[in-house]
């Protein structure tokens, strides 16, 4: 039952994580929003197929979020040097900004939680991060 506790346990931390990023902030940005800046801003421009793929959600819905972001200014979109007939899509300042001061937030809260753990817990847990990458990986 290792995978129903570790479903149940990872679920419940990234239901918070996900509260957290929705409500830290006085922007109106949803989750895939702020999952959608963040793949631009760690993996740079991509067209609108491969976010909806990377993030696993339909390109309509990919769609949606990257007209909702550009109208905001927080994405800009450019013809593919490659294939004029794709738009890529990569984040603005305005977005990296955004996204920043939202990722402080949460890291600090973050932070604060792994520092209250005993010492042995914080070893545990860095043991186990590299495994939870690989596992995030094959799901």
């Amino acid at each position: 039952m290792l995978a129903k506790e570790l479903r149940i346990a990872v679920g419940r931390l990234a239901r918070r994580i996900r509260q957290l990023y929705t409500y830290s902030s006085a922007d109106d940005l949803s989750f895939t929003e702020l999952a959608v800046l963040q793949r631009l801003e760690r993996d740079g421009p991509h067209s609108s197929a491969q976010i909806a793929n990377l993030e696993r959600v339909s390109a309509q819905a990919i769609g949606t979020v990257l007209t909702g972001l550009h109208g905001r200014g927080l994405v800009e979109r450019e013809p593919d040097p490659a294939d004029g007939r794709r738009v890529i899509t990569g984040i603005t300042d305005t977005g990296q900004a955004a996204l920043a001061g939202r990722e402080q937030v949460i890291t600090e809260r973050l932070a604060a939680a792994v520092d209250s753990l005993a010492p042995e817990e914080r070893e545990r847990l860095a043991a186990a991060l590299p495994v939870l990458v690989v596992l995030a990986e094959r799901v």
